[in-house]
């Protein structure tokens, strides 16, 4: 079992930074894939960006591809988003999630993750 705490949100003006973390515990993150994703009001859950388990490879949703950059640290048994030239459109509650091994070629896919954070609130104003 894994627990994953989200935090890092808040509100920024468009064009700023945020940097989002996931803690885990429970178990060691080393053999999880990562996974963000976000869900505005009234919309489905979206896919932002990924790290996989095994060769380090990272995948990214084609509207933050460029801004986003999600890392991990298993030592510490954490996940970072670093979000930066936010938009409006960036607007979301953010959740990070893991999978024990789950492949790559399914990390940009929600239903396949069995932890979730509970999910951290980023704003951006215009």
């Amino acid at each position: 079992q894994v627990q994953l705490v989200d935090s890092g949100g808040g509100l920024v003006q468009a064009g700023g930074s945020l940097r989002l973390s996931c803690a885990a515990s429970g178990r060691t993150l080393r053999n999880y894939a990562i996974g963000w994703f976000r869900q505005a009001p009234g919309k489905e859950r979206e896919f932002v960006a990924a790290a996989g388990w095994s060769g380090g490879r990272t995948y990214y949703g084609e509207s933050v591809k460029g801004r986003f950059t999600i890392s991990r640290d298993n030592v510490k048994n954490t996940a970072s988003l670093q979000m930066t030239n936010l938009k409006p459109e960036d607007t979301a509650v953010y959740y990070c999630a893991a999978d024990f091994r789950l492949p790559d070629y399914k990390l940009a896919q929600k239903q396949w993750y069995d932890y979730w954070g509970q999910g951290t609130q980023v704003t951006v104003s215009s």
